[in-house]
């Protein structure tokens, strides 16, 4: 009788399963034939490259993406906060209101310092004057 409760996993496993060499012989089968030079080569997929794969990403990139990855972490923990809101009482709630202050002036203070923007705000550069040559 031990065994009568695994029978909703296995037959997830197996749909899965199912499903995998499913789509794996369904691409074998429909998928196109090629043996072009190019179709090996990495990054491109059969089309023939066109450049470098070596691009700068300018450091705004990555620290916005570093921003994301904080302020989505904040979520997980507002979200468990919000579960738990009846069990935590008033405490649990100035304890939230408390981690979002402290979030929303770390997001107020990225903004001020500039790291939100793509494009600096940096004043233009003064012009030169030309310099006429003596006669």
């Amino acid at each position: 009788m031990e065994g009568t409760q695994y029978w909703p996993f296995l037959v997830y496993v197996g749909a899965v399963l199912v499903v995998i060499v499913g789509q794996l012989l369904l691409s074998h089968l429909l998928g196109e034939r090629h043996r072009d030079r190019v179709t090996g080569e990495p990054y491109e997929s059969g089309i023939a490259p066109t450049g470098s794969a070596r691009l700068r990403f300018s450091i705004k990139f990555f620290l916005i993406a570093i921003l994301f990855v904080i302020f989505d972490l904040e979520l997980v923990f507002i979200f468990a906060w919000a579960i738990a809101i009846h069990e935590l009482g008033w405490t649990g709630f100035w304890g939230a209101m408390v981690f979002t202050a402290i979030l929303a002036v770390g997001l107020i203070y990225e903004w001020r310092m500039g790291s939100l923007d793509w494009i600096s705000r940096r004043s233009p550069a003064p012009r030169e004057t030309a310099v006429r040559p003596a006669p």
